[in-house]
């Protein structure tokens, strides 16, 4: 596995980089054996504290993801560590039985789209609101990137979104190969879009 430890803003002496190094190989003997790699980030954030952010790769495009901010660096890295454990954990054999459905995934199967990060709108004046509704552009992109979306069950993509720490993940649903989303509902639940044209279709293909 390879990992990167970089500081920013915040020298990373000899003892952390260690106790980082000696934590993330636990993590990966214990958990898993084909972590492709992971990136360790301590940084000072705004209110002068210590955030550490964790990312390991554990799988063909499986991302575990994990911050914390605390006073210290080793106390937020810990407890940064401890949240990608108790992940782990808890999907470890879904984690190797989605490994190996995937790696028997043909690369050309996979659909390929198009990631764009759009700007925030500004705040504007009450004259500026009616002209630009009068213009009515399409926000500006300030940044794109291919993405994958992959073919999944609803629990698949419902962990994926977990460990990456995502808010929606787009899928094609393993069961009828038609698009769905899940997503972080604010009540904490997790929401799961089937367009209704799909499932109107699927009925009319059922009654045939």
């Amino acid at each position: 596995m390879e990992l990167t430890i970089q500081g920013k803003q915040i020298d990373i002496g000899d003892a952390l980089r260690e106790h980082i190094q000696d934590k993330i190989e636990q993590l990966s003997s214990k958990y898993f054996n084909h972590a492709a790699f992971a990136t360790v980030t301590i940084s000072k954030d705004g209110r002068n504290q210590i955030k550490a952010h964790i990312l390991i790769q554990v799988g063909k495009n499986i991302m575990v993801t994990s911050d914390d901010v605390s006073a210290d660096a080793y106390g937020s890295f810990d407890t940064a560590a401890e949240k990608v454990a108790k992940q782990l954990r808890r999907y470890k054999r879904r984690l190797r039985d989605h490994h190996d459905r995937s790696q028997n995934t043909p690369e050309e199967e996979l659909q390929k789209a198009r990631d764009y990060v759009l700007a925030t709108e500004p705040e504007l004046t009450e004259e500026e609101e009616k002209e630009a509704a009068s213009q009515a552009d399409d926000p500006a992109v300030i940044a794109e990137m291919t993405t994958v979306i992959e073919t999944l069950t609803v629990s698949e993509a419902v962990m994926r979104m977990d460990l990456g720490g995502l808010n929606a993940l787009m899928f094609r649903n393993v069961k009828n190969n038609e698009l769905n989303m899940v997503y972080r509902r604010p009540d904490g639940n997790i929401g799961w879009i089937d367009p209704e044209a799909n499932i109107v279709e699927r009925k009319k293909t059922a009654t045939a």
